[in-house]
């Protein structure tokens, strides 16, 4: 989004907190062991996107925010159900039949599709092509999802089906080439253990439609890359390989989506690595030990592809809003410290509040799904990212007093010898009270502090702007303009003080809990 200078509208552009509803006063000290033999840390998150449907990439604005993903979280694939809905018209008579020139016979057509994937790859995108839904021409039935009308009755001939699958990968492949598609990522369906609404029939249903799938991307090429089974709820990977050795159609990669409350729709959430009181819906922990039982799991299974949780959050409501709080960046930031080297791929969802499935939010912030909301303004998660982001690829311990599971913090150093401390501060309460934090960082010797960003109720929270100018429900283009100008990740010039020599000085500073902070140290 172009962020020009504006006249003020009522920002207050204070840049300093309002009163904090303190909680008490805590304190940390962080010791990396910047000494020690690092280890490489991989940065997971940064791999796929995820929009909420194929269709929403002719949007201009869609476009815009796969831009910002690129330039500012390390984004390379985004991810995208319903390339064959109708709406699409991949496979519907041609129009011309409608005035009677030629007879109603459904046909392939990938304009749209050639369209939107275009965007994708000017973007410097690839793409991950996820074969859904059925066209209805091609539909064993009449089931539907949610408001967007796509068919999710399995296809009445697996046949058919696979004919289309291949033609449009042949198609991929001639308009593309094949060393550019070979980049990408291929996923057959999306959640079918969701009976009823993602999917029609039962297990062995998809597992046949998996298996079709799977061969007729393999007949275009070999080693392009297919992946499933996509389950809610980390459910059927067991049965997913075993299924798939029996028939010669094992994934490429695994592929499944958890959030921390999904106790509520799935029990008993196993395989769990952790402690058994974690298994519910109330704790902070279950999405970490369902990650770490499924990462126990695959090794057991003697799986050597990569594991994707293609879809990830707190919490799975379409209007949750906490989502849009400092807590939610918190939650982001903890779950990668613990988990992020247990898989491949950690797709959060999802990118944008462009999310249909059950209805459009009218206020310009509703809890929505997105990081970024419909005028492309920053959330606090998505600044969560970007700190992500800026980690370098390899991890020091740390140790310290004050730090738990949920007050501890990341040191990382980078190629270039630049190191890096993201602080963590994360609450599980529905409503947490806001605590003032006093942070203290070793530093190795040699360095300096540099930046510090922070993104608390107020530091780098478009939320607490909008709400400076009433928090209305339709921005107007000057409202938005300006909480555009102040919504890039923004450092606070003169928030550490470094205490000590070189020999052996500390960094200082404060943060808000929950929230988060990044301190960037760089050498003398």
């Amino acid at each position: 989004m172009v962020t020009p200078s504006v006249p003020p509208l009522g920002l207050k552009h204070t840049r300093q907190p309002p009163s904090l509803l303190q909680s008490g006063t805590r304190s940390l000290q962080i010791q990396p062991q910047w000494e020690q033999r690092a280890a490489p840390f991989r940065h997971t998150w940064e791999g796929i996107v995820n929009v909420d449907q194929f269709r929403w990439f002719v949007r201009r604005d869609v476009q815009e925010h796969l831009e910002c993903a690129r330039l500012e979280l390390g984004a390379r694939h985004v991810r995208a159900v319903g390339m064959y809905d109708d709406e699409l018209r991949t496979f519907c008579p041609s129009p011309a039949s409608f005035m009677g020139y030629e007879p109603k016979v459904p046909r392939t057509n990938w304009q749209v599709v050639d369209y939107a994937i275009d965007s994708i790859v000017d973007h410097g995108l690839h793409p991950m092509i996820t074969t859904s839904f059925v066209p209805s021409a091609l539909a064993g039935g009449n089931l539907t999802v949610f408001t967007t009308r796509a068919c999710t009755s399995p296809p009445r001939d697996l046949t058919e089906w696979e004919t289309l699958v291949r033609e449009s990968v042949e198609h991929a492949v001639d308009r593309y080439s094949l060393p550019v598609v070979r980049q990408w990522y291929f996923e057959a369906w999306n959640e079918p253990n969701l009976r009823g609404a993602f999917w029609g029939g039962d297990q062995a249903d998809f597992f046949r439609l998996w298996e079709s799938t799977f061969r007729a991307v393999k007949s275009v090429d070999p080693s392009l890359r297919v992946g499933g089974p996509s389950t809610a709820h980390a459910e059927w990977l067991e049965e997913m390989l075993a299924m798939g050795r029996d028939r010669d159609c094992v994934p490429d990669y695994l592929i499944t989506h958890m959030y921390n409350n999904d106790a509520t729709m799935a029990n008993p959430l196993a395989p769990f690595d952790g402690p058994q009181i974690d298994k519910n819906n109330q704790s902070p922990n279950a999405c970490l030990g369902v990650m770490r039982g499924i990462r126990s799991l695959v090794d057991r299974l003697g799986f050597k592809g990569e594991l994707h949780w293609n879809e990830w959050g707190r919490s799975f409501h379409g209007i949750d809003y906490r989502r849009e709080q400092a807590s939610e960046a918190a939650f982001v930031v903890r779950v990668m410290a613990e988990v992020s080297q247990e898989a491949d791929v950690f797709a959060y969802w999802c990118l944008s509040d462009v999310y249909d499935q059950v209805g459009y939010g009218r206020e310009a912030f509703h809890g929505g799904y997105g990081l970024l909301n419909l005028q492309g303004l920053r959330k606090p998660a998505y600044h969560a990212f970007q700190l992500l982001h800026r980690l370098g690829d390899q991890r020091v311990p740390v140790t310290g007093t004050g730090l738990d599971s949920f007050y501890n913090a990341i040191a990382t150093v980078s190629p270039d010898g630049k190191k890096h401390v993201l602080v963590y501060a994360y609450d599980h309460a529905d409503v947490p009270a806001r605590q003032s934090i006093n942070v203290s960082v070793d530093l190795p010797p040699g360095s300096r502090a540099g930046a510090l960003y922070r993104v608390d109720s107020h530091e780098n929270n478009v939320l607490s702007q909008w709400k400076e100018l009433g928090a209305p429900d339709y921005l107007s283009r000057a409202q938005a303009r300006e909480l555009a100008a102040v919504n890039p990740l923004q450092a606070m010039a003169g928030a550490v003080r470094v205490e000590g020599g070189e020999g052996r000085a500390t960094a200082r500073f404060t943060m808000e809990g929950p929230g988060i902070a990044l301190l960037e140290i760089v050498d003398t």
